[in-house]
Order: C-alpha cells, then sequence, then structure tokens
C-alpha cells in the first residue's frame, strides 16, 4: 500500500520512508560511542533536552555548550534528505524545539536569526555556575573567552 492508499491521518512511516529517513541520517549522522547508529527521533530527543537544559539554567561552560548543539547541526543536514512525508509531520516538533531555544538564548552579537546555523550564535539567557565561579558583571568561568562584554539579559545564576 503505498502513501496515497492510507488514511491521511497516519502518522506511522512506510517501511521506504522508515528506511529513507535512517538513510538520510546515517549520511550525516557519525556513528554514537558504542557503535550505536543515530536515529532522528534521537537527534529530535537530544535536541529537545538540551533546550530544556538551556531554559532550566545552562550549568556547564562555552565549549561544552557548542558539543551539546551537536544534534541540530545533523538535524539541519539531514531535513532536506528526508522524505516529504517525514518533514511534513516532524517539522512542527523541530519548530516548537527551535522556538524555545531561541526565547531561552539571545543572539550572539554581529548574527541573525537567519545565519546559517544560527543556533551555534546564541547564548543562554540563564546560566548556572557555583558560587566561586561568578564574577561579578563578567563572564563567569567557563565562559570568560566570550569576545564580549555579557549582555545584561544573560543572567547568572549560583
Amino acid at each position: 500500500m503505498n502513501r496515497a492508499d492510507r488514511p491521511s491521518a497516519s502518522l506511522v512511516p512506510s517501511t521506504e520512508e522508515h528506511d529513507a529517513v535512517q538513510a538520510a541520517v546515517t549520511a550525516v549522522a557519525p556513528i554514537r560511542a558504542g557503535g550505536h547508529r543515530v536515529t532522528l527521533n534521537a537527534l529530535l530527543d537530544h535536541w529537545k533536552n538540551i533546550t530544556d537544559e538551556v531554559e532550566e539554567g545552562y550549568s556547564w561552560c562555552a565549549p561544552e555548550l557548542s558539543n551539546d548543539i551537536w544534534c541540530r547541526r545533523i538535524l539541519a543536514r539531514t531535513w532536506p534528505m528526508l522524505p516529504a512525508h517525514i518533514r511534513e509531520t516532524k517539522q512542527p516538533e523541530l519548530d516548537g524545539i527551535d522556538e524555545r531555544y531561541r526565547r531561552a538564548t539571545i543572539p550572539w552579537p554581529g548574527h541573525g536569526e537567519d545565519d546559517v546555523d544560527w543556533w551555534i550564535w546564541r547564548i543562554p539567557r540563564r546560566l548556572e555556575v557555583e558560587a566561586s565561579e561568578h564574577r561579578g558583571e563578567d563572564w563567569p568561568l567557563g565562559w570568560e573567552m566570550m569576545p564580549f562584554p555579557r549582555p545584561e539579559s544573560v543572567k547568572v545564576i549560583s
């Protein structure tokens, strides 16, 4: 049975769609530790979990954030290769997570929403640090390599 013959409410991908999704993800995503393959749902879950953490108050350093958001780059590179039906089905989920990430972060000065890889050029609004890592109005320990002063809208929470 092809997609056109199924009820329009069906969200379950066909075998062909499932295989195409996995082929797209595999073409872009690295094999993870232990030899586990990355899946589209795992990428979306990781992006959601990182966004949850950023919303609550990101407690790691700037280089770690850069490392943690790897999944969004993989999603961006994979998305055009996905079957249209899968993109249509998953787009609202991705858009929702992206919007939450944008609200929980501020743009890096000099970069806009239309930048390629826009998620890289954002800073969490809430940085959670140990009291000993907080340095007044400056960036806390682990963020001091930022090439601009800490914006007032970035709150450091000890």
